[in-house]
């Protein structure tokens, strides 16, 4: 997949396209149906299929003090779209200056002179241009006066009737409930950064943890003891049990993410860039009485953890 952040480094020939617009946060099952429908499109009509995003998050950028958490990074943004089978993305710069163009302006430079689009799709709540006058009336129009056709994607809903979107999956990891956020992601909730040195106290107690940094991407879901795996850069997957909170039998104030390999105790993955997957939720943060209270409680989470995973245990 060919990566652009930019109209001018899009080449002269790089050919008609069918395009996507979205902030694509989570890339979820609605924006896989999206996606899915402009690969096929693109495919039939031999076209490159792209998809247009933006970076940071609009709300970031007007909303600064009040925007939502993401639940993926750019970098994992980028790669989930490439596993659908995207041609190229486009990651636009989202500025104030930006976003002063009217609807027609951005068609115009990004869609018609930038990528040649003939054909755009579009969710059926889409919003565009300044002050987000555009809508999918407004896309259909101008698609009439450049010669693209327009394709509204139907929303994909869950068995209740709420439909996909990235606000349910920010709900639903607030409360720590990563079982039913997989249903809407289509996939397990991911927090990937670099593996720092914490205060071993989990090593002290036979319990060590890879403990990620300060500048992790993806959303923290609510604190608690959560079963998971720790992936490695090189793939792979090793069964843990993931804590999120700030530790309130050591009084620690600042929030943490830490992973327990199960059954290891000779890793050494310092340094390393590695993604935290979370399964299944397995129980609130407490606040014990002394360092055996604690110590038999994580026997009995490692424990859980390996059932949830379905894993034999180790001897």
């Amino acid at each position: 997949m060919r990566r652009f952040t930019s109209v001018q480094q899009i080449p002269a020939d790089f050919g008609e396209t069918t395009v996507a617009i979205g902030n694509f946060d989570g890339v979820h099952r609605g924006h896989q149906a999206m996606l899915a429908t402009v690969v096929s499109h693109a495919r039939q009509s031999g076209r490159r299929a792209v998809a247009v995003t933006f970076w940071p998050h609009p709300l970031h950028v007007h909303v600064p003090d009040g925007s939502p958490q993401l639940i993926t990074g750019l970098s994992q943004r980028l790669e989930l779209l490439e596993s659908m089978g995207v041609d190229a993305t486009l990651v636009i710069d989202y500025t104030l200056e930006f976003a002063q163009q009217s609807p027609d302006e951005f068609v115009e430079r990004y869609f018609v002179d930038a990528l040649q689009a003939k054909e755009v799709v579009v969710g059926p709540d889409v919003r565009f241009g300044w002050q987000n006058v555009g809508d999918v009336t407004t896309m259909i129009q101008l698609g009439e006066k450049y010669d693209f056709s327009v394709t509204v994607q139907e929303m994909v809903s869950e068995d209740g009737g709420r439909r996909c979107s990235s606000s349910w999956a920010r709900d639903l990891l607030t409360r720590g409930d990563v079982t039913d956020v997989a249903e809407v992601l289509g996939r397990s909730h991911t927090v990937r950064g670099v593996v720092v040195h914490g205060f071993k106290r989990g090593r002290e107690l036979g319990f060590p943890t890879a403990n990620l940094g300060d500048d992790m991407s993806g959303m923290i879901p609510a604190d608690g003891v959560y079963s998971g795996w720790l992936v490695r850069a090189d793939g792979q997957r090793l069964p843990a049990a993931i804590s999120v909170g700030t530790n309130p039998t050591f009084a620690n104030k600042n929030r943490s993410v830490e992973a327990h390999v199960l059954d290891r105790d000779d890793l050494d993955l310092y340094d390393e860039n590695v993604t935290f997957e979370f399964v299944k939720r397995l129980r609130a943060n407490v606040k014990f009485d002394g360092l055996e209270e604690l110590i038999d409680q994580m026997h009995r989470d490692v424990d859980h953890a390996r059932a949830q995973l379905g894993l034999s245990r180790q001897d």
